[in-house]
């Protein structure tokens, strides 16, 4: 086991650092000039030039690019004199839209995404998974055909939609629950969780549906297999042979799209959050792109772009988990 990981390691380093190459070409070797586009509109020439060697973009391309992955390991100083600003570590850049270290704009709305994904994530998979397998023991039944009727139509309808029906029903016509007003667990958990309920409910409405129609495929396929038959036979309660045999069979698809829609979410569920009004990463991404922030696009980008590296990682120690086999190859 201890080799396997250390192989994926070696591998994720690899990944990490042609992801973060890939992301500094995208956006800063571009035909168009950083240094302006950070400046904002009204800026003039002598204020661009300066700007442009406050942020070391008249060096060398592989020189701003060692800087700016050195900056995320040991932190960087911008400008000299009166204008010197040190970002400390991890060093995104400074954003001078916001007049502000892009990394204490990122943290500032870190938990939203954080709890949104997190409260989405549990709620999905507890109640995708579940209904699966029940729909799966009782195939054919009236409650196999309607969960799946209902999970086609959960899993056709778009998360605006979804947003926008709950929040016109439940918020504004029934008021059964008040409009979604942020606030800290640490705060207040009761307001907190009110204002999580209906963005945690659309995300995992539509996330159940797809899960619950995949467990059900995967214990399908793999209560005809004849380890199955010969659990069965040996007298083992059927509750055993779903879940230890069957069920575990099945996991790796599963154990595959919950870590990347999970890793998906951590980078930004945009749509959810602009519809309940969440300053979370999503919304800072909309924001950055509308104010043309650079600093704040490529620090976004990049830890979606981790999130989902690290993700597959996490995945793949999964499966050796559940299938020793796979440290084998």
């Amino acid at each position: 086991m201890v080799p396997y990981i250390v192989r994926r390691l070696v591998v994720l380093v690899g990944m990490l650092f042609a992801l973060s190459l890939i992301t500094y070409i995208l956006f800063y070797a571009v035909p168009t000039d950083p240094a302006s586009l950070s400046c904002g509109v009204h800026c003039t020439p002598e204020a661009v030039a300066a700007n442009r060697h406050r942020l070391g973009l008249d060096d060398p391309f592989y020189v701003q690019y060692w800087n700016w992955v050195k900056a995320i390991f040991l932190g960087r100083d911008f400008g000299s004199g009166y204008v010197a600003m040190h970002c400390d570590v991890p060093c995104f850049g400074f954003s001078w839209n916001r007049q502000m270290m892009v990394t204490d704009a990122i943290t500032s709305v870190m938990p939203v995404t954080i709890y949104l994904a997190l409260g989405a994530f549990t709620l999905w998979m507890t109640v995708g998974i579940f209904t699966g397998i029940l729909a799966a023991r009782y195939k054919g039944s009236i409650f196999d055909r309607g969960v799946m009727a209902i999970t086609l139509v959960g899993f056709s309808l778009p998360s605006f939609f979804i947003g926008l029906v709950i929040l016109i029903f439940f918020v504004v016509r029934w008021q059964i629950v008040p409009y979604p007003d942020y606030v800290s667990p640490s705060e207040d958990f009761g307001k907190f969780f009110k204002a999580m309920l209906l963005p945690w409910t659309t995300l995992a409405i539509l996330y159940a549906a797809y899960y619950t129609r995949l467990t059900r495929s995967q214990m399908l396929d793999t209560m005809n297999e004849d380890y199955i038959r010969t659990a069965r036979a040996k007298g083992l309660p059927e509750k055993v042979v779903v879940r230890k045999h069957a069920f575990r069979a099945g996991l790796t698809p599963i154990v595959t799209s919950a870590g990347l829609d999970f890793a998906g979410l951590l980078g930004g569920a945009i749509i959810t959050e602009r519809i309940f009004g969440l300053n979370g990463l999503g919304s800072v991404a909309i924001k950055a792109v509308e104010n043309l922030d650079l600093s704040i696009l490529v620090a976004i980008t990049l830890l979606g772009g981790v999130f989902v590296v690290v993700a597959n990682l996490i995945v793949d120690i999964l499966y050796a988990a559940i299938d020793p086999r796979v440290r084998v190859k």
